[in-house]
This record gives C-alpha cells, structure tokens and sequence, in this order.
C-alpha cells in the first residue's frame, strides 16, 4: 500500500481479523426478544463507510455484505491473534485486547468501549454522592497484577480518592463498566464543561486542630453544574469568586464575621457588584477543572503542557501539534517572519486552543480566534442552515421516488474558505517556531465572525459548479434534475444529507474535483441529534431515542434518581396556569430553564406527543413553581417510558374515495371564479405525486387566567406526519365556533405554505389537500357557498378558508371528536384518549397496511 500510494498508511484495520474469520456484528435490537449481536464473516475493509475501523461483514443470515464498526471476534483463544505495535518496547506477544473478557478472564462481561491496561492510569471518574451528597473524584493510580488460583493472570487497579476516602482496589472488568458508564453519560455532549454554580453552605471558624481544616478557618461548600458539591477553603474560593463570597456573607449576614470582613466593603457596592457577577461567572467557567471522558480538559496551553508532564505522556502537545499541521496544511495564515512591522489596515487580534476529548480517548485541539475584538463586517456574516421542515420533506421524497440516502461531515470546512477581514496575531505559546512572528490570517479561520459566511458561499460555489441550484422554498436544499428526477441536497453548516441517484458520483466530486476532506460519509444512518434506520419490511425511519437517553442521564444528575414512568405528558385537563405552589429558588429555576429547553429540541426532532405540555410549560420558565417543576418530571417519565417513537417515511397514498363530497358552484358567490395561485417560477413537477392531509382542532378556554385556546393542526403528505403546530390564539374566543374558526384558518394559511413548497421541490401535487376538523358548525359554514356569518368579528378567517375551498386548494371535512390526531396538540389528554392516536403515528412499525401486524 505505501508503494502503490506514495505515504506510509494506517494498517490498524488489517491487524483486528482474518480473511474470512468469523464474527459478532451488532443490530439494532428493536425487538428486546432478539439477541443484540448476529454472526457473520469478515471480508475487507470499508474504505468510504463510517470511521477509520469500519469492517466489510458478510452476514451469515441473509448473505450481504454490510458495513458494521462494532465488531467482535468469535474465537478469542487463538495464540496466534493478530499483534500490535507497542513503540515503547518493540513488538508485544500479548494479544490486542477484544473485550474485556481478554484480560479481566471474566466471560460475562460485555463488549463496550475497549481500553488497554495502561490507557486506564491517570483518568479518573466521578464517585457516586455519599450520604451527605457530595460526589469525589477518583483517579487511577497504579495497576496491580496478581495470579488466581488457578495460576492466571488478573489485573486490578489501585484507586485514589480524596483525602478524607479509603483508597480502593478494583477489578478490570469493574473499573471498565465505570469508566462506559461516564463515557455513556457524556456520549455526544460536545461542549460539556462543570461550571462552578454557587456557594451553597460553610461551616467555621475552625482551628487548626480540627479535621476539616484545609489550610483557612472558614470552608464554603461549591455546587459546580454537574449536581456535585465539594468542600473547598474560603481562601481559595475567595481568590478566584470574590463577587461571589461578597454576595454570600451579605445573604447570610457574615459580613462582621473574621475571615469574612474582606468581603464587608465589596458588599456595600451592591451595584457595582451586581455588574461585576457576569465576569465572575466567566472566570469561574475558566477556572472551574473540568472532565471529560475520565480526562482532565486543560484551560489553555501552558497548563496542557503541564497535564502532559503530569501523565508522562504528550497527548496535548501531540493534539496542538496536529491542529497547526492542519493549519499549515490549509494555508491558514501568512507568515510574514520574526518581529515583522503589522501590515497597512490590519488590526491585530488573539487566539486561544480549545481543548476537548472524544469518547474514545482520542485528545482534540482547536485554535480559534478572538472575533470579539474585531469590528462587524459591512456585508452579511449570516449562514444559513436547512431548517429540519426541510430534512424532513427530502427524506420523505427519497423515499417516494427511490433515492438513495447519504451523510457527509466536511472536516475542517471554515479552513477550505478565504477570509475578508483584515486581521493578524502574533505567535504564541503553542505555535512552535512561530512563535513570535508575525501572522496574517488568511483562511476563514474558526471565531472570525464572518468564518460562517465564508464557508457558506465558498460551498455554495461548489455547489453551483456541479450543477446545483438552491430551492427558493428552502436555500440550504439544493436540487438537480437527473433523468425524470430531482435529486436534493440539504446542508447544515458542514453536515450534508443527500437524496440522490448516484451517491458514490456526488462524494467522488466533493472529494477529487473540491478537494474536500469527508469524515463520516456513507448511508444514513446519523444527522442532526436523529437515529435513522429501517424496520423489518424497510420502512425508514427517524427517531431521537439516543438524544432521550442523553436527557434521561442529564436528568438523573439533576435528581440523583431517573423519572417515574407515566402513561401521558399531562393530567387530563390538567391546568397548570393556576397553580400555587412555592415559587423555585435560582438552582430550581435553572434546572427547570434546562428540563424545557431540552424538550423543544425534542419536539422540534420529531415527538410532537409531548408538544403541548412543552407548550403550555414553557411559559413559566421565568419564573416558574414548583408545581410545575413537577409537571416536566412526569413529561421526562412519559418521554423515558415512550422513547421509541420515530417519525416513519409512509409514502402510500391515503384512499378518501369513502368521503361523501359535493362539489359546490362557487361562481355566484362574493369570491367568484377564484383558483389557486400557483407560482409562476416553479421548478417542474417530477417524480410521484402526493396527498397532503391536515388535522385541525381547538381547545377552548385552554388557559384559565388569560381565556385563550389552543390551536393544535398536524400536517402529513401521504401517510407521513412532515410538520405540527401547537399555540396559543393571539384572540380571546368566547365559543367554540370562533376558536374552532381561528385554528381553521392558520391551518388554511400552513397548507397553502407547505403546498408552495412541494412545489418550489419539484413535487407533483394530487388535486386538493384534504384538511378535517371535528366541529360541525365551522365545516359547513366553511364548505356551503349560501352560508352566513353571524360572528363579524371572525369574518377574516371565515373569508380565508372559504375562499381556498372555492379556488380548490382544500376538501373541508368533519370527523368525530375522538380519534382526531390534532387533540394532543391541542388539549392534555388522559391514556384511554391519548394512547390510540399518538400509537398509529410514533409507535406502529413499518407501513400501515392491515396484513401488517406490528
């Protein structure tokens, strides 16, 4: 391979298996009842599929080649199992580590994250709470080999704890499991950071002679963000929070106390103090130690350095080494030598690392730039990204027309785009032998405010070059017309989901025409915080459930328990509004600002069950009771009792040749002879046709303290809900008519939007779309050409639907009360109401035909 490509490769990939050898491969197990491994042979290598160790499995049930990463040999006894390099003392006889079953001589433990022996020393993991609630931090010290009883080798480890702990000697196989839980719990949390919170209780003057001195006579008790609590000295809280220690001794009123007079003159600036807490807060973000993955993330360069000297090894310095190698290698900056005089016009600005690590121990750096200290570009430094309405469409016309599906990550992508603004620094620690010299920022380099921008046009180039045009319903979804085709392209930043006809063509030219870097190319599988997958007869779906796994940990740091499981989101007719519970602290009010806002993400990625509890619960986040506190506890165990609902890509048609329809003569009415307004620019219509189908409903006097309803309206092309809508009227309705006739005419104004939109996607639209609503008196006074309205002040939305009925555009029918899918985005539903919609839409697998019994 070195002699065929010109560089020295990686052959990690050959050293795991032989031709042919048989091995576990993981699936998915959507069914518990099954086993979550298969087996199969290994036949190569996937060169363009997944990460760097991603294998060729010729499945042994249906005889496929498939590509899977998550792989295990059968035969872990051979003596002759592959070896690896081990640098420091040549080439070990001792076999690559498989599982952990290798060296913890345990059979029962499971394949999960793999680490060697001495990977392990130096990380460290958080402790459970003790009984007072505080959580230590322990770290691996030292490795321990002992023979067993039957003379084989086991490997425990010596654990250090605070000073005031017991040290621990645990097993391989234990350690293991506790190292998977925190990489479990931290899994695709990218920016984490344990950000000191607030001083929650001290305790002193103590002497010299008591146990709990640690060097000052005071000690204040920290809560840091992950839940945690540790004890720390006043002296150093103090140094480091001194706003925060002032605001302390003044709430508790230890001003006059010794040890706590420093704080006396801070305090009675109240005002100034007050300005000054946002950058406490900030240097206690800087300040605070994180961890992640059981690492220790460095603050900046010169403690990285001082980590590595720590651990014995070079880890940050090999990961600051590697970001200016991929800066060099992209041309970032413009070297202009030692001490050089800054050029004309320029300004001069800093950059700082970032420092971060990957679940699988893998140690990141990243330079950014300070473009705070830059001036606002006179153009435009906006960058836009396909909104996930979009996504969801361009899944769904995939799967009409039989596209293939794709996923691309652009590595690096700001560094591919030039930079306009005028900008340089000067080396610093951590640029090697640039250290000093003057240089002038060349690419859009990563903090620049315009560096979005940049790679946005510089993509969009690209783009425009292969023949690609952006959709004007969408700018970020690019189209192109192949054979009697559209085919798409969504892009999100430097993510890109493609519906196309030849995929392996269109990652061909982003990487050899575009010279673009791809990671994670291959089937979809992962975009945006949604698993994808098929069911059992190949229907595709999207689903959040790692994304509620992530939620159900986050909340059981909050809580120290997970959430009890409930059959609905809310109490039937629940009302929250009126509740009189004591009002939260600051530490619940952030808890509950966190619980919300992690469940519009939810909703936004597909569960729109929960919509209207986040709804109704998302207006008391400023200041909310504990009442409500509890409310979102029972959402949470809903959503963690419920986590399998996915999004399913149903494209049958809908038969509504049963409905009774009489067609009306419109001419002799106030609209006239009224048709749809069709855009004259519109791509042309290819592919299948569809039906879209609406669902509308409200709830009258939804908020007892205001008056307003709730509208609720679900909107699906063939039989695949694409988007859902819950809100609050801007209009106080005193009957059901006029709430009913408000929430009609927004979903009259969301189907005209969303047909305008298949079309500007080139989507052939099968006559008018059908829209249902459970109130008699609003669909007759809609459908009938002679009827009257008594209620003026409802005129414009009486006019607004009854006119797009008479252009064509919508079939107005009713339907009974129960069974509407709009109830759960309008009302709180109990399990006997709830249940039976929302299963057909989020929990039934595959199409929904009737000799389909899942």
């Amino acid at each position: 391979m070195e002699a065929l490509h010109g560089f020295t490769p990686d052959i990690s990939p050959f050293m795991r298996f032989h031709f042919w050898e048989e091995v576990y491969y993981s699936v998915d197990n959507s069914y518990p009842s099954e086993s979550p491994e298969k087996k199969g042979h290994f036949v190569g290598i996937s060169t363009s599929v997944g990460d760097a160790l991603t294998f060729q499995i010729l499945t042994d049930d249906t005889n496929r080649i498939i590509h899977r990463s998550a792989v295990r040999a059968v035969n872990t006894s051979r003596p002759d199992r592959n070896l690896r390099l081990d640098p420091p003392g040549g080439e070990t006889q001792k076999p690559i580590i498989q599982s952990f079953s290798d060296v913890s001589g345990d059979p029962s433990v499971s394949n999960a994250q793999t680490f060697k022996p001495e990977e392990l020393l130096g990380m460290s993991y958080l402790k459970d709470p003790g009984e007072d609630g505080q959580r230590f931090r322990a770290h691996i010290s030292a490795k321990i080999t002992e023979l067993d009883e039957n003379n084989i080798e086991k490997i425990k480890f010596l654990v250090k704890c605070n000073e005031a702990e017991v040290d621990e000697i645990l097993s391989y196989s234990e350690l293991l499991d506790i190292v998977n839980k925190q990489i479990a719990i931290e899994q695709g949390d990218k920016d984490r950071l344990w950000r000191f919170k607030e001083i929650v209780a001290h305790e002193g003057p103590l002497q010299t002679s008591h146990p709990a001195y640690n060097g000052s006579p005071w000690n204040v008790q920290i809560m840091w963000e992950d839940g945690s609590t540790t004890t720390e000295p006043l002296s150093i809280i103090a140094a480091d929070e001194p706003v925060v220690c002032a605001m302390y001794a003044k709430r508790n009123g230890l001003l006059d106390k010794p040890g706590w007079k420093r704080f006396k003159r801070l305090a009675s600036r109240e005002k100034k103090m007050l300005r000054m807490i946002n950058q406490a807060r900030l240097t206690s973000v800087r300040r605070t130690t994180v961890y992640k993955f059981g690492y220790r993330v460095p603050q900046g360069v010169k403690q990285a350095i001082s980590l590595d000297k720590e651990n014995g090894n070079s880890m940050w310095q090999d990961a600051i080494k590697l970001e200016l190698s991929q800066l060099h290698a992209y041309d970032t900056f413009k070297d202009l030598g030692r001490g050089a005089a800054a050029p004309s016009g320029h300004k001069k600005i800093k950059v700082h690392y970032i420092f971060d690590v990957k679940n699988d121990g893998r140690h990141k750096a990243r330079l950014v730039a300070g473009g705070h200290l830059t001036d606002a570009p006179l153009d435009s430094v906006y960058s836009g990204v396909v909104s996930l309405r979009s996504l969801r469409l361009v899944l769904f016309i995939a799967e009409l027309n039989g596209l293939n599906l794709i996923q691309a990550d652009v590595s690096s992508a700001y560094l591919y785009a030039t930079t306009k603004e005028k900008v340089y620094i000067i080396g610093d620690v951590g640029f090697g032998d640039l250290k000093d010299h003057t240089l002038v920022i060349f690419k859009a380099l990563y903090g620049l405010r315009s560096s979005g921008a940049r790679w946005h046009e510089k993509f969009a180039d690209s783009l425009r070059d292969d023949g690609w045009t952006p959709s004007k319903s969408d700018a970020d979804v690019w189209m192109r017309q192949t054979g009697n085709l559209w085919e798409y392209i969504c892009v999100y930043v430097d993510d890109v989901l493609g519906a196309l006809i030849c995929p392996n063509e269109f990652l061909d030219m982003l990487r050899n025409k575009c010279g673009y870097h791809l990671k994670g190319d291959g089937e979809l599988h992962y975009h945006l915080g949604c698993d994808y997958g098929r069911d059992p007869d190949g229907t595709l779906y999207s689903t959040p459930k790692k994304y509620i796994e992530r939620m159900i940990e986050s909340y059981k740091e909050m809580f120290g328990d997970v959430p009890k499981p409930y059959t609905s989101p809310l109490e039937k007719n629940d009302h929250p509004e009126i509740d009189t519970s004591e009002e939260l602290d600051a530490l619940g009010i952030k808890k509950y600002q966190s619980l919300i806002g992690a469940l519009q993400w939810l909703v936004s990625l597909g569960r729109f069950d929960v919509a209207t509890a986040v709804m109704t619960m998302s207006r008391f986040r400023i200041a909310p009771r504990q009442g409500h506190l509890d409310r979102l506890k029972r959402v949470y165990g809903y959503v963690r009792k419920n986590k399998e609902g996915a999004i399913r890509m149903r494209t049958g048609i809908p038969d509504y040749s049963s409905i009774e329809h009489v067609q009306f003569d419109w001419m002799q009415s106030v609209y006239g002879n009224v048709v749809e307004e069709v855009p004259y620019d519109m791509p042309k219509a290819l592919g299948k046709s569809v039906v879209t189908t609406t669902y509308v409903d409200a709830n009258l006097y939804h908020d007892l303290l205001t008056g307003r309803s709730v509208t609720g309206v679900l909107h699906l092309i063939n039989q695949t809900p694409i988007d859902w809508f819950t809100k609050r009227q801007a209009t106080v309705e005193t009957a059901t008519y006029g709430s009913e006739f408000v929430a009609a005419r927004q979903a009259t104004e969301q189907v005209i939007d969303l047909r305008i939109t298949l079309r500007y996607l080139g989507v052939p639209i099968e006559g008018p779309s059908f829209m249902f609503g459970d109130n008699q008196s609003v669909v007759t006074s809609s459908t009938i050409p002679h009827s009257n309205l008594n209620k003026r002040h409802n005129a414009l939305s009486y006019h607004r639907v009854r006119e797009a009925i008479a252009s064509g555009v919508i079939r107005f029918h009713h339907m009974m009360g129960v069974g509407n899918p709009a109830d759960v985005l309008s009302k709180h539903c109990g399990f006997q109401q709830f249940w039976p919609t929302v299963q057909p839409l989020l929990f039934w697998r595959g199409e929904t035909r009737e000799d389909n019994p899942t």
